[in-house]
C-alpha cells in the first residue's frame, strides 16, 4: 500500500483537490456562494498550496541539485556528498542516482588528477633516460659502434652504455625484470655505479661484483637484472667478456663468413649478495673485420603478427639476418637487423618489452668506404622502428 501511494502521489493529490472543490460547492451555503471573491479566493488558496507542495517536492530539490552539480564541476573542496531530500519518492530516486553518479565521477576525477601528476613525473623520467641513452658514444679508433634502444612504454627498463677509462672501453647492456618507473630508477643506479667503479677497477667482472654488492640490499628480492659487458682494450686490441645471466654474445667471423653464438653464463645481478666467485672475465678472440652483436631478449622473442602462430624471431634467425647483411660493417648489420625485425613484426605489432641492439665492427685502423646510412628509408620497414 505504501509503495502504491508513493508511486501515485500526483494522481492522489489531483483527486484530493477535485474533491475539495466538489465538497466546497455543495456544502458552502448559498449566501456565501453569492459572494464574488469566495471562489477566486478558494482557487488562489488551492493554487498556493499546490505550488508549495510542488516546490518542496520537485522545484527545491532540482535547484539544490543544480547547485551541487555546479560545485562539482567547479571542483570545490567543500563538495563531498549530496544531502538533498525530497518528499516525493520518485524525485528521491532521481537524487540518489545523481548522488551516486557524482561520487563515481569524483573518484574518476581524483584518479585522473593523480594520473596527470604521475604522468608529468614519468615524462621527466623519460626525458632523463633519453638524454642518458642517446648521448654521443665515445669514438674508438679501431672499433665502430652503433647502438640504440626502443622502450615498450614511456620509460624503459633496458640499459646500455659505452664508458671510456684510459685504454679500456666498457660496453654493456642490461635488462631489468620489473617494468616501468621502478625498473628505470634501478637501471639509472646501475649506470651510475658501473661508471663510478670503472674509474677504480679494470676487470669488468669486478665492476659487476661491486655493483651487485651495493645494490643487492637496496632492491626488492624479486627484482633481477641480466647484464652482458665487454671490455675492449684499445692498446692491446683485445676483447674481454663478462656475463651475468644475459643472452648470447654473437660474433661474426669475417674469415669464415659465419656468425657464432658465445654462450652466456653467470647469474643475474641481485640473485645473491656475493657474485665475485661466479662472474668471470674471459677473453674473446676476434680478428680484423669481425663484428660483435649484443642484444636484449625481445629481439629474439619478437612475434610475427603476419602469421597465425605468432612465431618468435629466435636467435637462429638473428644469426641468419647477420650473415645475409649486404656488407659486414656495424651500421650495415644494425640496419639489416632493423629492417628484417620490422618486417617480421609486420603491421599492428605489439612490443611488450624493450628492444636494445649494439653492433661493433673491428676495423683496425682502416676506413670504411661502403658504410650504410644511419637513416633507413621508410619503404624498407613496416611499422616498427627505433624512433
Amino acid at each position: 500500500m505504501k509503495n502504491w501511494l508513493q508511486k501515485n502521489w500526483i494522481l492522489i493529490t489531483t483527486i484530493i483537490i477535485i474533491l475539495l472543490n466538489f465538497l466546497a460547492y455543495y456544502f458552502i451555503n448559498d449566501s456565501i456562494k453569492e459572494i464574488d471573491f469566495i471562489w477566486p479566493s478558494l482557487f488562489a488558496i488551492e493554487l498556493v498550496a499546490f505550488y508549495v507542495f510542488i516546490h518542496s517536492a520537485l522545484l527545491s530539490p532540482i535547484m539544490q541539485l543544480k547547485k551541487e552539480i555546479a560545485l562539482f564541476l567547479a571542483w570545490e573542496k567543500k563538495w563531498q556528498k549530496m544531502t538533498i531530500n525530497s518528499s516525493n519518492p520518485i524525485m528521491q530516486t532521481v537524487l540518489n542516482f545523481f548522488n551516486k553518479s557524482l561520487e563515481i565521477l569524483k573518484n574518476f576525477k581524483e584518479e585522473l588528477r593523480s594520473w596527470k601528476e604521475l604522468k608529468s613525473e614519468v615524462q621527466l623520467a623519460s626525458e632523463i633516460q633519453k638524454n642518458t641513452l642517446t648521448k654521443n658514444l665515445p669514438i674508438i679508433g679501431s672499433i665502430d659502434i652503433v647502438a640504440n634502444t626502443k622502450s615498450a612504454t614511456e620509460v624503459g627498463w633496458d640499459s646500455y652504455d659505452v664508458i671510456k677509462q684510459g685504454d679500456n672501453y666498457y660496453i654493456y647492456l642490461g635488462d631489468v625484470t620489473w617494468h616501468w618507473v621502478a625498473s628505470w630508477f634501478v637501471m639509472m643506479m646501475v649506470n651510475a655505479l658501473v661508471s663510478g667503479f670503472s674509474k677504480k677497477l679494470i676487470s669488468s667482472a669486478e665492476i659487476l661484483a661491486h655493483t651487485n654488492e651495493i645494490l643487492k640490499p637496496r632492491v626488492p628480492s624479486n627484482m633481477l637484472m641480466t647484464l652482458l659487458m665487454v671490455r675492449w682494450n684499445e692498446m692491446e686490441k683485445k676483447l674481454f667478456m663478462t656475463w651475468a645471466g644475459h643472452e648470447y654474445l654473437l660474433v661474426y667471423k669475417k674469415s669464415q663468413q659465419k656468425a657464432f653464438k658465445i654462450k652466456s653464463g653467470g647469474v643475474a645481478l641481485w640473485m645473491t649478495k656475493n657474485i665475485s666467485k661466479i662472474v668471470k672475465e674471459s677473453q674473446i678472440w676476434i680478428e680484423q673485420w669481425d663484428i660483435i652483436i649484443m642484444y636484449t631478449d625481445w629481439i629474439t622473442e619478437a612475434r610475427n603478427t603476419n602469421k597465425e602462430d605468432w612465431m618468435m624471431y629466435w636467435v637462429d634467425k638473428l644469426i641468419e639476418t647477420i650473415e645475409k647483411s649486404p656488407y659486414k660493417t656495424a651500421q650495415w648489420v644494425f640496419n639489416n637487423i632493423t629492417i628484417e625485425l620490422s618486417k617480421w613484426m609486420w603491421y599492428n605489432h605489439k612490443q611488450f618489452d624493450d628492444i636494445t641492439l649494439i653492433t661493433m665492427h673491428y676495423k683496425w685502423d682502416k676506413s670504411i668506404e661502403e658504410n650504410a646510412n644511419p637513416v633507413i628509408p621508410k619503404e624498407n620497414i613496416t611499422e616498427w622502428y627505433w624512433q
